[in-house]
C-alpha cells in the first residue's frame, strides 16, 4: 500500500521540536495528496498546523504502535527512523530502567550513573550458553556471543566499545572481561582478569585526567587482546594503546587537571619514602596549577596513590622500579618550574643555581651544567660542520615542555610494556578476543591535532562498521535467496582519502614539517590551494585564514591550524636526550632504549601516542643516520600506521559493537537529555545502522511465526497444509504491491512500514471481533435485564392502573355534579356581564367613528396641497441642473486646449536650447555636489561627537539613576520600618481593647460560675446516689472480668503452645541451615580433594617427576583418616621440596598474585578449621558427659592401642630405612648411568621401580604379621592382670586421646595441611619448571601425544613383565627397549634421508646410547640381586621371631586370635545371614560387585539394594571373626571403589542413583544391625540375632553418611545438567495452549521460536524426563523420603531457572505468558498428584514462579491493585516485583503498560519489607539432605547370590 494511505485521521506522527528534538502529534483529518498543511493535535492539548516542505513535500515520520514501544531490538520497530529510535531508548531507560538495547548488531549502552545489581555471578550464569536474541540486551550477551563464535567458528573476535568521555566505555570493557574470566574457568585458575583489573588503577593514574565533561576521562585508547588456549580458557592478555594526549602534561584548560598521578604524588608528598622527591602542594607546580582545579570532589588522591602502588606490586613491579617511576614523575614536575630570563631577542639563560633545575638534575642523575646549557642552546648540523646556537626564551620554554612530554610518553610506554609482561603467558595462544576501548567522535569549541586524529580514527572505524553491516545484510539476503538490490549507504571513503591519501591533509602536514621555515599558516594555505573548491568535504571558514572545516560522517568540525606542526613534529633536541641517556639513574636510560631501535608494528600501535624525537644530527655514521630516519617519523605518520594495523586486526576478527551513550552532562541518574542523546546516536553510527536496515527489508518473519501471528486475517479456506504457500496466498491478498515484501527460503522479508500495516489490519480484525462479541453479550445481558424489568413493570402497572381507575370513576361523578352547578351559575354571570359591556361598547363606537371621519378629511386636504408644491420645486431643480452641466463642459474644453498649447510650446523651447549651455550647467552641478559631500562628512563627524557625548551622558545618567535607586530603596526601607512601628502601635491598642473585653468577660463568667456552684451541689447529691448504683454494677463486672481472666489464661497457654511450635520450627530451620553449611563444607572439601588429585597428576606430567614410592597408612586409623589423610604423600614431597626451593628462590621471582591468592585461600581454610574445631569441642563435651554412663570397654582396646603404637614406631623406622635406601639407589643410578637411561620416564627405570615396590610390599606384609603377633602378646598379658579402677581411668583417657586425635586429624585440618603443602609443592615445582623448561616448552607440547601413546605401550609391557619371573623381566624390558630404538631409528632415518651426515651422527649417538643402556641394565641386575639377598635375611629373622612367639602362646589363645582364622566347624544355624570370603579375594569382590557392575541389569533382574546387602553380610562375617583388619579393609575399599565409579561415570543418572540408593541401604543396614536399642526396636527377633557383636562402626556410619551426601549432591548436578536445556524452552517458550501467546515482531536478533519444532523441548519433554527420573529411582529401591527430597530439588531447579529467565526476558513478561506459565505449573502439580508426592514440599518451591505468573495477569492500575499485589507476592522480593512490572510488555493493543507512578507506589509500599536485594534466585542452591532411618524387612538368610555377579568365590555361611 502507498505510504500516504497510512496518514489517516488519528494516526500519530513525529514533528521536529527545538527543545525535545521530536514531539508526538495526532492527525485531526486524513491526508490527501497535494495537501500543503497537516492539522495536528499535540499531546500537550494544543492544535497545530504543520506546513509541509514545498520542495520535498516530505511527510513527518509515523509513530510506531504502542505495542512495539520499548522493544529489545530497535530493528524490530516497524518504522525505522530517528524519532522512533530516540523514543524507544527513552522509554526503556526512563520507564523500564533498562540501560541496554540492541540496534541490529550494535548494543547501545546508556550510562545510568548509578550502581545496578545486574552484573553478579548469577546474571553471568544466566547468560552463559544462551542465544543472543533469547535474553534481554546485556553486555554479557555480547560477550557470550563473541565467546561462542570464537569456539564455534574458530575465528578471533573483537568487541569495539566506543562513546564519548564519561559514557561508560571502560566499565563496559571491564564487565566483558569479567564475563570471559568467569565462563572460561574458575577464579582460582583464570587470574588474568584480576591482573587486568589490577592494571586499571595504574593505567587510570597515568592515562586519565579530569576534563570539563568527565572527572576520570581516559586520554588514550586501548585494545586488550584476551588470549585463550585450545580449551578456551584464559591464558593471558596483551594491551595496545593509542594516541596519548601528551599536551596535557604541560598545559591544561580551565577547570581541568593534569594526569591523576601527579596529584597523587603531591598528596602523598609527606610520606617518608617520598621526601627525597621534594614535592609539595599541587599549586606549587606549573604543570599542575594551570587548570585551577587541583581537587576532585569525592576523590582522595592519597588513597588513590595507595591503590596505584598496590596494583604495581600485584603486577610484579618492584619497589625500586616504583620509586624510579615516581622519581621521573617528580622530575617532570620540577622541570616545569624551570624558568628562563632573556638576554636578548635570540638568547636566554637560566638563573644561577636555579633550585627547580637542581632538583630535576638530582632526581634524574644528570649533570646540572650540561642540562642547563642544552636547555638554552641547540645544535645545528650542516653538511660540513656543526654549530651550537642559543635559542630565545619562547623556544627554550617550548623545548622544555617538549622534553617533559617526551619523558612522560616514554614512561607511559615503559609501564604499558611491563603490564603486558605481567599479563603474558608462556602457553601458546590458540585464539583471542579483543576489547577495543576507544574514544568517540569529538567536537569542541577549539579543535586541534588531537581531535583531528581522534575523528580520523572514528572515520576508519565507521567505515569498517558500515561495511560489516552491509556485508551482514548481503549475506542474509543471499542465504534466503531473495533478489539482491544494492543498498545505498553513506560511504566515508572520500573523507578518509581527504585525510590520508597522497596530497591529503596528513601528507601535506608531514611535508610542511620537513620544510625549514614551515609554519601553520603556510600549511593552511597549502590546504586551501589543494582542496578548497576541489573536495566537497573540505571548507574554509569565512572569518579565519588559520582554520579549516571537514565534513565528517557525524558532523562538521572546524580545526584550528595553530599548533598542528609542532604537535606533529613533536621535536625534542637530541642533546637533551643524550644528557638523559648519560644519567646515573639506571632506569632513565632504560626508557630511551627504544630510540635506538626500529619501531615494530606493535610498538607503532602504542606509539600512536608515543612521539618520536626529531633531533637534527650530523649524518656521519650509518647507525645514527638510521636512528635519525626513525626519529623523523611524525606523530601523524605513526598514528596512521598504528590505525592501519588496528584495522587489519579488526578485519581479521569478527567484530561486535557496543556504543556507549551519555544521557546527560550533569551525571544525574536515569535522566535523559534528548539533544545530547541524538548527537551521540548520529556520531556513533546507530542511526546509520537503522538507515541501512530501513533501506532494505528490515522486518523478517519465519513462515510459522507469520502464520501464528496473522492467522486471524485468514479464512478457513485460505489455510492449506503447506504453511509457506498459505502465507504467500494471504500476503498477495493483503499487500498488493509485491515490492513491499519478498519470500525467502525460511523467512518473509518486509519493507519498512508493512508490519505496521499488517498490525493495523490485525488490530482492526480483532477489534471488530471484540465489538461483535461485546455487542452480542451486551445485547443478551440487556435483553435479559429488559425482560425482568418488563415483568416487574407489568405487575406494578396492573395494581397502579386499578387504583387509578377507581379514583377516576370517583372523579367523574364529582366532576359531573360540579359541571351542572357551574353551568347555571356561569350562564347567569356571563349574561349579566354581556349586557353591561354591550351598552358601553355602543357609546364608545359612536365617539370613535366621528373622530376617524374628521381625521380622514384633514389628510386628503394636506395631500392635495403637497402635490402642488412638489410640481413647482421639481421644475426649478431641473433647470438649475442643466445650467451647471453646460458650464462644466465649457470649462473642460478650455483646460484641454490650454494643455495642448503648453505641450507645443515646450517642444519648441527644447529645440531652441543648445548643448554647450548644458555643459556649463553640469560643471556647476559637480562643484555643488563636492561641497555637499564635504558638508555630509562634517555632519557625520559632528554626529559621532554627539553620539560619544550621548553615551557619556547615558553613563552619567545610569550612575545617577543607580544612586537615586539606592536612595529610593533606603527611603522605602525607612518607610517600611515606620509602617511596622505604626502597626505595632495599632496592635498594642488592639490588645488593650481585647484586655478590656476579657475583663468584662471574666466578670460575667464569675457570675455564671457562682450559679454553676449552686447547680453543682445539687448534681453531687445525685452523683452519690448514682455511684452507689454503679458500685453494684461494678461488682457484677468484676465477676465477668474474673471469667474473662480465666478465658485469657487459657488463650495464653494456647499462644504459648503456638510460640513453642514456632520456636521448634525455627530450630528446625536452624538445623537445616547448619546441615546445609556442613554439606557445603563437605562438598567444598571433596572439590578440594579432587582438585588436589588433578593438580598432582598435572604436576607429575609436566615435571615428569618419578612417582612416589610405596606409601603405607596406619590400618588402625579410622576411615576418615584413611580417606582424607595425605600425610604420607606429603612426607615424600617435603623431602623433594627443599631441594627444588633453594635454587628457585635465588633465580626465579615469586608470583605475587599466586602467592596472595593462596594466602587468601589459606586464611579461609583456617577460619573453616576453627569452625570445625569448635564443633569438635562441643562433641568432645558430649562425650565427656556420656563417659560416666558408658560401661567399661573390653580389654582388647588397650591391646589395639598398644598395637597402634608398636606399628607406628615400626613403620617410621622402616620408612626411614626405605627412603634412605631409595635415595642411595637413585644417587647411584644418577651418578653412574647415562641421563637418558636413568631418567624418570625411562623404561628401565620404571622396571626397577616396580621391582623395588613389589619387594617393599612383601617386606611390609611380613612386618605386619610380626606386629600382629606382638600385639597379641601384649593383649594376653593384659588379660592376665587384674582389672581395677585404673583400667577404667586409662580407658577414659584413651577415649579422650582418640577424641583429640580425631580433632587433630579431622577432615578440615587435613585439608588445610594438604593445601598448604600443595601450595609449597606447586610453588617450588612451578618455579623450577619455569627455570629449567622455559626453552623446551614448545617442543615438549608437540611430543605430549606421542609420549602418552608410548607411556600406554610401556605400561602394558610392564604389566606383562610383572607376570613373568624376575629373570625374564630384564630380558623383556631389554627387548622392548631395542624395538623402541629400532622404531626411532626408522623414524629418524626417514627424517634425515636428505642429509646423510646428520643421519650418520645420529646413528653413532644411538649406538652409544644402546651400549650405555646395556651397561646400566647389568648394574641394575647387580643391585636387584643384592636387594634379594637382604630380603632373604629379613625373612629368616621374621621366621625366627614367629617361632619364638608361638612357643609362648597357649592353644586357647591361638584359637581366639582374630587375625589368623582357623577353620573350626560350626553349626549352620548359628552363622546364617553371613558371607565368607578370603582376604586375597577382597579386590576381586570389590571389582565384580562395584567397579564392573552395571546398574541397569541389577535394577531390572535382582532385588533393590542387593550390593549393599552382600557387602553388609561380608562385614558381618568379618565382625563374627573379630577381624578388625578385614572390616576396615573391606569398608575402605568399598568407599574408595564407589568414589572411583562415580568419578568415572558421574554423568550417568542411573549410575549415581543406583549407588545413592545402595549407599543409603548399606548405611541403614549398619544402623539396623548395630545393636543399639533405638534401631533394634524395628527389627524382628531373628534380625536382632544378626546384629554386630564385636565392633562399633559408628565412625563408618558417619563416613558413609558423608559419602551419601556427596553422591546426592552429584545426583542433583546430573539432574540439573539434564533438565537445564529443557526448562526455558518447555516452561516459557513453548506454547502449551496454542494461540494464546501472540508472536510480536522481532528484530535482527531473532529469539527462539515458541512454536514446537522437532528439535525443541516442550512441557511434555520435561514431564517425560521427570517420569524417567522417578521410575529409575523407584527401580533402584531408593527410600521414599529421599525420592521426595530429590523431587523437591528438581522442582526448585525448574522454578528458579524459569523465574530467572523470566526476569531477564522482556518478551516473556506479558499477560498471555503468565497464563501459559500457570497452566504449565498446574501440569507439574498434576504430575505430583499422580506420583503421590504433593507432601514432598516440591509445590512450595514453585511459589515464586506462581506469584510471578499471577503478577503478570492481575490488574495493575489503582492503589487497591497495588495493595493486592503486595499481599499476594510474599514469596517474591521487592527487586523481583519491580523488575517484572518494569518488564511487563503488552502483546496486543488491548493490553496496557504499567505506569511509572504505579511502580513507585509498589516501591513505597514495599520499602519496609526486609528481603534480599538479589534479583535472581540461586539456581545452584541445594537443599540440605537427610537420610531418615528406613529398616529393611528382608531377612539376610534368605538372600541368594545370583551367578551373574561372578561372586562364586564367596560362600554363604
Amino acid at each position: 500500500m502507498a505510504a500516504s494511505e497510512l496518514y489517516t485521521k488519528f494516526a500519530r506522527v513525529w514533528i521536529p521540536d527545538p527543545e525535545e528534538v521530536w514531539k508526538s502529534a495526532e492527525l485531526l483529518k486524513d491526508y490527501k495528496p497535494g495537501d500543503k498543511v497537516l492539522l495536528l493535535h499535540l499531546e500537550e492539548g494544543t492544535d497545530l498546523e504543520y506546513r509541509l516542505d514545498p520542495k520535498t513535500k516530505e511527510l513527518p515520520p509515523l509513530r510506531n504502535p504502542d505495542i512495539l514501544v520499548g522493544e529489545n531490538d530497535l530493528t524490530a520497530l516497524s518504522y525505522l527512523h530517528e524519532p522512533a529510535v530516540l523514543h524507544n531508548l527513552r522509554v526503556r531507560f526512563i520507564d523500564s530502567k533498562l540501560i541496554y538495547t540492541y540496534c541490529g548488531i550494535v548494543l547501545v549502552a546508556i550510562n545510568p550513573y548509578e550502581q545496578l545489581p545486574i552484573y553478579g555471578e548469577d546474571i553471568i550464569n544466566a547468560y552463559s550458553g544462551q542465544n543472543m536474541g533469547d535474553m534481554d540486551p546485556h553486555i554479557f550477551a555480547v560477550a557470550e556471543e563473541a565467546y561462542k563464535q570464537m569456539a564455534r567458528d574458530e575465528r578471533n573476535q573483537s568487541i569495539i566499545v566506543s562513546g564519548e568521555s564519561g559514557a561508560g566505555k571502560t566499565v563496559s570493557a571491564k564487565y566483558a572481561m569479567r564475563y570471559f574470566a568467569t565462563v572460561s574457568g574458575s577464579a582460582s585458575e583464570a587470574n588474568v582478569e584480576e591482573k587486568v583489573l589490577a592494571s586499571n588503577p595504574i593505567m587510570e593514574s597515568i592515562g586519565n585526567a579530569k576534563t570539563t565533561r568527565n572527572d576520570n576521562s581516559s586520554r588514550f585508547g586501548k585494545y586488550i587482546e584476551i588470549g585463550f588456549d585450545k580449551r578456551y580458557r584464559i591464558i593471558g592478555a596483551n594491551m595496545r594503546t593509542y594516541l596519548l594526549e601528551k599536551s596535557r602534561v604541560v598545559f591544561q584548560a580551565e577547570e581541568e587537571r593534569n594526569y591523576h598521578i601527579f596529584y597523587q604524588l603531591c598528596a602523598s608528598a609527606k610520606l617518608p619514602e617520598f621526601k627525597m622527591l621534594r614535592l609539595g602542594n599541587a599549586d606549587s607546580f606549573h604543570y599542575t596549577k594551570q587548570g585551577g582545579s587541583p581537587m576532585i570532589e569525592g576523590v582522595d588522591d592519597a588513597k588513590e596513590m595507595a591503590h596505584t602502588r598496590q596494583a604495581c606490586t600485584l603486577l610484579g613491579i618492584s619497589e625500586s622500579y616504583q620509586m624510579g617511576i615516581f622519581r621521573i614523575l617528580a622530575g617532570i614536575l620540577h622541570l616545569g618550574n624551570v624558568g628562563f630570563t632573556s638576554r636578548d631577542s635570540d638568547s636566554c639563560t637560566i638563573p644561577p643555581k636555579h633550585e627547580p633545575l637542581i632538583i630535576f638534575c638530582d632526581l634524574m642523575g644528570v649533570d646540572y651544567e650540561e642540562m642547563c646549557h642544552w636547555l638554552c642552546h641547540r645544535k645545528l648540523a650542516t653538511a660540513t660542520e656543526t654549530y651550537i646556537k642559543p635559542i630565545s626564551k619562547l623556544q627554550a620554554i617550548n623545548a622544555r615542555d617538549a622534553l617533559a612530554k617526551h619523558i612522560y610518553a616514554k614512561l607511559f610506554n615503559w609501564i604499558v610494556d611491563h603490564v603486558n609482561q605481567a599479563l603474558h603467558s608462556a602457553v601458546k595462544q590458540h585464539s583471542f578476543i579483543g576489547v577495543l576501548d576507544i574514544y568517540g567522535f569529538e567536537t569542541f569549541e577549539i579543535n586541534s591535532f588531537e581531535q583531528f586524529c581522534i575523528n580520523y580514527a572514528n572515520e576508519k572505524l565507521q567505515q569498517q562498521f558500515n561495511m560489516h553491516v552491509f556485508k551482514l545484510e548481503q549475506e542474509e539476503y543471499m542465504k534466503e535467496q531473495i533478489p539482491w538490490t544494492l543498498i545505498d549507504f553513506y560511504d566515508n571513503q572520500p573523507c578518509i582519502n581527504l585525510i590520508e591519501s597522497k596530497l591529503g591533509i596528513l601528507d601535506l602536514l608531514d611535508e610542511e614539517c620537513k620544510m625549514p621555515k614551515g609554519t601553520d599558516d603556510t600549511w593552511a594555505q597549502k590546504l586551501y590551494n589543494t582542496h578548497l573548491n576541489k573536495c566537497a568535504l573540505f571548507e574554509k571558514p569565512r572569518m579565519s585564514n588559520k582554520a579549516f572545516i571537514i565534513k565528517h560522517f557525524a558532523d562538521k568540525v572546524e580545526y584550528q591550524c595553530e599548533g598542528f606542526l609542532e604537535k606533529n613534529k613533536d621535536t625534542v633536541f637530541e642533546e637533551q636526550i643524550k644528557v638523559l641517556k648519560s644519567s646515573k639513574f639506571k632506569m632513565l636510560p632504560e626508557l630511551f632504549q627504544d630510540d635506538e631501535k626500529a619501531i615494530s608494528p606493535t610498538s607503532a600501535t602504542s606509539s600512536g601516542r608515543t612521539p618520536l624525537t626529531r633531533v637534527p644530527v650530523k649524518p656521519t655514521k650509518g647507525r645514527p643516520g638510521q636512528m635519525t630516519k626513525e626519529h623523523k617519523k611524525t606523530v601523524g605518520h605513526q598514528f596512521r600506521n598504528s590505525l592501519h594495523l588496528l584495522m587489519e586486526t579488526l578485519n581479521a576478527t569478527t567484530p561486535h559493537y557496543v556504543r556507549c551513550i551519555k544521557p546527560n552532562d550533569f551525571k544525574f541518574p536515569f535522566t535523559f537529555d534528548e539533544k545530547r542523546a541524538v548527537q551521540q546516536l548520529r556520531a556513533c553510527g546507530v542511526l546509520e545502522t537503522i538507515r541501512i536496515s530501513a533501506a532494505g527489508f528490515p522486518s523478517r518473519w519465519t513462515y510459522q511465526e507469520f502464520f501464528s501471528r496473522y492467522r486471524v486475517l485468514m479464512k478457513q479456506k485460505d489455510v492449506l497444509g503447506d504453511r509457506k504457500q498459505t502465507c504467500k496466498n494471504v500476503l498477495e491478498k493483503l499487500i498488493l504491491d509485491k515490492d513491499k515484501y519478498q519470500f525467502g527460503k525460511t523467512k518473509i522479508f518486509f519493507r519498512a512500514g508493512q508490519v505496521a500495516y499488517l498490525e493495523k489490519l490485525r488490530a482492526d480484525k480483532l477489534r471488530a471481533a471484540c465489538i461483535r462479541i461485546q455487542k452480542t453479550i451486551r445485547g443478551w445481558l440487556l435483553r435479559k435485564k429488559y425482560l425482568c424489568m418488563q415483568r416487574a413493570a407489568i405487575t406494578v402497572q396492573r395494581y397502579v392502573r386499578g387504583y387509578q381507575a377507581r379514583c377516576y370513576a370517583k372523579f367523574l361523578r364529582r366532576t359531573k355534579a360540579a359541571t351542572t352547578i357551574q353551568k347555571y351559575w356561569r350562564m347567569y354571570v356571563v349574561r349579566r356581564r354581556y349586557k353591561i359591556r354591550r351598552a358601553a361598547t355602543i357609546v364608545v363606537q359612536s365617539y370613535l367613528r366621528g373622530y376617524l371621519a374628521r381625521n380622514r378629511y384633514r389628510k386628503i386636504l394636506r395631500e392635495h396641497k403637497a402635490v402642488i408644491i412638489q410640481k413647482r420645486v421639481r421644475g426649478w431643480l431641473a433647470r438649475t441642473h442643466y445650467k451647471r452641466t453646460m458650464q462644466a463642459i465649457i470649462y473642460l474644453q478650455c483646460c484641454f486646449r490650454r494643455m495642448m498649447a503648453k505641450r507645443e510650446l515646450k517642444k519648441l523651447k527644447i529645440e531652441a536650447r543648445s548643448v554647450e549651455r548644458y555643459k556649463k550647467l553640469h560643471i556647476g552641478m559637480e562643484n555643488k555636489i563636492m561641497q555637499l559631500q564635504r558638508k555630509v562628512d562634517e555632519q557625520n563627524k559632528d554626529y559621532k561627537c554627539l553620539m560619544e557625548k550621548l553615551t557619556n551622558l547615558e553613563g552619567v545618567y545610569n550612575s545617577e539613576t543607580e544612586k537615586l535607586r539606592n536612595d529610593v530603596e533606603r527611603l522605602q526601607l525607612s518607610e517600611e520600618e515606620a509602617k511596622v512601628a505604626t502597626g505595632r502601635v495599632l496592635s498594642l491598642q488592639e490588645e488593650i481593647a481585647k484586655l478590656r473585653k476579657d475583663l468584662e468577660q471574666t466578670r460575667s463568667e464569675k457570675k455564671s460560675i457562682e450559679e454553676r456552684a449552686d447547680k453543682y451541689k445539687q448534681e453531687t447529691e445525685q452523683l452519690v446516689s448514682n455511684l452507689k448504683e454503679e458500685n453494684t454494677l461494678l461488682k457484677q463486672e468484676k465477676e465477668t472480668l474474673n471469667h474473662l481472666i480465666v478465658e485469657q489464661a487459657k488463650e495464653m497457654t494456647e499462644t504459648m503452645e503456638r510460640k513453642l511450635v514456632e520456636e521448634t520450627k525455627q530450630l528446625e530451620l536452624d538445623l537445616n541451615d547448619e546441615r546445609l553449611r556442613y554439606q557445603n563444607l563437605l562438598n567444598e572439601f571433596s572439590r578440594l580433594e579432587e582438585r588436589y588429585d588433578d593438580l598432582k597428576e598435572e604436576m607429575t606430567l609436566m615435571l615428569n617427576v618419578p612417582k612416589p614410592g610405596h606409601k603405607r597408612t596406619d590400618s588402625t586409623h579410622s576411615s576418615n583418616e584413611s580417606e582424607y589423610t595425605f600425610s604420607s604423600e606429603f612426607a615424600e614431597t617435603e623431602d623433594i621440596a627443599p631441594r627444588t626451593e633453594e635454587p628457585s628462590e635465588k633465580k626465579v621471582p615469586l608470583d605475587m598474585s599466586l602467592f596472595l591468592k593462596l594466602q587468601k585461600r589459606v586464611t579461609e581454610l583456617e577460619q573453616e578449621k576453627q569452625i570445625m574445631q569448635d564443633e569438635l569441642d562441643r562433641k568432645e563435651e558430649q562425650v565427656l558427659r556420656s563417659k560416666a554412663k558408658e560401661e567399661e570397654r573390653p580389654p582388647i582396646r588397650g591391646a589395639e592401642l598398644e598395637y597402634e603404637s608398636l606399628k607406628r614406631q615400626e613403620l617410621e623406622s622402616e620408612n626411614k630405612k626405605l627412603k634412605n635406601e631409595l635415595n642411595e639407589l637413585r644417587k647411584a643410578l644418577s651418578e653412574k648411568s647415562a641421563p637418558e637411561v636413568t631418567a624418570p620416564g625411562a623404561p628401565a627405570y620404571r622396571v626397577l621401580m616396580e621391582q623395588l615396590t613389589s619387594v617393599s610390599e612383601e617386606l611390609d606384609v611380613r612386618k605386619e604379621e610380626v606386629l600382629i603377633l606382638r600385639s597379641q602378646l601384649v593383649s594376653q598379658k593384659e588379660a592376665i592382670q587384674p582389672k581395677d579402677d585404673k583400667n577404667t581411668m586409662t580407658d577414659s583417657t584413651i577415649l579422650l586421646e582418640d577424641v583429640q586425635k580425631m580433632k587433630d586429624k579431622g577432615e578440615i585440618a587435613q585439608a588445610y595441611i594438604g593445601l598448604k603443602e600443595t601450595n609449597r609443592l606447586l610453588e617450588s615445582q612451578l618455579q623450577s619448571q619455569k627455570r629449567s623448561h622455559e626453552n623446551e616448552a614448545e617442543a615438549l607440547r608437540g611430543e605430549i601425544q606421542s609420549l602418552k601413546e608410548e607411556n600406554n605401550r610401556q605400561q602394558q609391557l610392564l604389566a606383562q613383565n610383572l607376570q613373568l619371573p624376575p629373570e625374564a623381566r630384564i630380558e623383556a624390558s631389554l627387548q622392548h627397549e631395542i624395538t623402541r630404538l629400532t622404531n626411532e631409528n626408522l623414524y629418524f632415518e626417514e627424517l634425515y634421508a636428505d642429509d646423510p651426515k646428520k643421519y650418520q651422527s645420529f646413528r653413532i649417538s644411538l649406538y652409544k646410547r644402546m651400549i650405555d643402556l646395556m651397561e646400566q641394565l647389568e648394574k641394575q641386575d647387580k643391585t636387584v640381586r643384592k636387594l634379594k639377598k637382604q630380603l632373604k635375611v629379613f625373612a629368616k629373622k621374621i621366621g625366627e621371631l614367629e617361632v619364638g612367639q608361638m612357643e609362648n602362646i597357649s592353644p586357647g589363645q591361638i584359637i581366639d586370635e582374630p587375625i589368623r582364622p582357623v577353620n573350626i566347624p560350626r553349626k549352620e544355624k548359628d552363622f546364617q545371614g553371613m558371607l565368607e570370603y578370603k582376604r586375597e579375594d577382597e579386590q576381586k569382590l570389590v571389582k565384580n560387585l562395584i567397579l564392573e557392575l552395571k546398574p541397569r541389569g541389577v535394577a531390572v533382574n535382582l532385588i533393590p539394594g542387593l550390593p549393599a546387602y552382600i557387602l553388609f553380610m561380608c562385614v558381618r562375617h568379618a565382625d563374627y571373626l573379630n577381624d578388625d583388619q578385614k572390616v576396615r579393609s573391606l569398608l575402605t575399599s568399598t568407599i574408595n571403589s564407589i568414589k572411583k565409579v562415580l568419578k568415572k561415570r558421574g554423568d550417568d543418572f542411573e549410575t549415581v542413583s543406583f549407588w545413592l540408593s545402595n549407599t543409603c541401604r548399606f548405611l541403614h543396614c549398619l544402623k539396623q544391625y548395630s545393636g543399639e536399642e533405638g534401631f533394634m526396636k524395628h527389627n524382628t527377633s531373628r534380625q536382632n540375632e544378626h546384629c554386630l557383636t564385636n565392633f562399633d562402626l559408628a565412625e563408618y556410619r558417619q563416613v558413609l553418611s558423608d559419602l551419601a551426601i556427596q553422591i546426592y549432591q552429584q545426583l542433583v548436578r546430573v539432574l540439573e545438567n539434564i533438565l537445564q536445556p529443557m526448562i526455558v524452552s518447555g516452561m516459557l517458550e513453548h506454547e502449551t495452549i496454542q494461540g494464546v501467546s501472540g508472536v510480536k515482531p522481532t528484530g535482527l536478533r531473532k529469539r527462539t521460536s515458541s512454536i514446537a519444532d522437532e528439535g525443541t523441548y516442550t512441557l511434555d519433554s520435561i514431564l517425560r524426563q521427570l517420569n524417567s527420573f522417578h521410575s529409575v529411582m523407584c527401580q533402584h529401591g531408593m527410600d521414599p523420603e529421599l525420592i521426595k527430597q530429590v523431587v523437591k530439588q528438581m522442582f526448585y531447579i525448574v522454578g528458579a531457572i524459569t523465574l530467572n529467565n523470566l526476569l531477564l526476558r522482556k518478551d516473556m513478561c506479558s499477560w498471555s505468558k503468565g497464563m501459559q506459565i500457570r497452566y504449565n505449573v498446574s501440569q507439574l502439580e498434576e504430575w505430583l498428584r499422580d506420583k503421590n508426592l504433593m507432601n514432598s514440599g516440591a509445590k512450595e518451591t514453585l511459589e515464586p514462579l506462581i506469584q510471578a505468573a499471577q503478577l503478570l495477569q492481575v490488574k495493575k492500575k489503582t492503589d487497591d491493585d497495588a495493595e493486592a499485589i503486595c499481599s499476594m507476592c510474599n514469596a517474591l522480593t521487592t527487586a523481583q516485583i519491580v523488575k517484572v512490572l518494569n518488564l511487563y510488555t503488552p502483546v496486543n493493543e488491548f493490553e496496557e503498560r504499567v505506569s511509572v507512578s504505579f511502580i513507585r507506589t509498589i516501591q513505597m509500599r514495599l520499602r519496609d519489607r526486609k528481603d534480599s536485594p538479589q534479583l535472581l534466585m540461586d539456581a545452584k542452591h541445594i537443599f540440605p539432605v537427610t537420610f531418615p532411618f528406613n529398616p529393611s524387612s528382608l531377612a539376610l538368610e534368605t538372600i541368594q547370590i545370583p551367578a551373574s555377579l561372578g561372586l562364586g568365590f564367596i560362600a554363604r555361611v
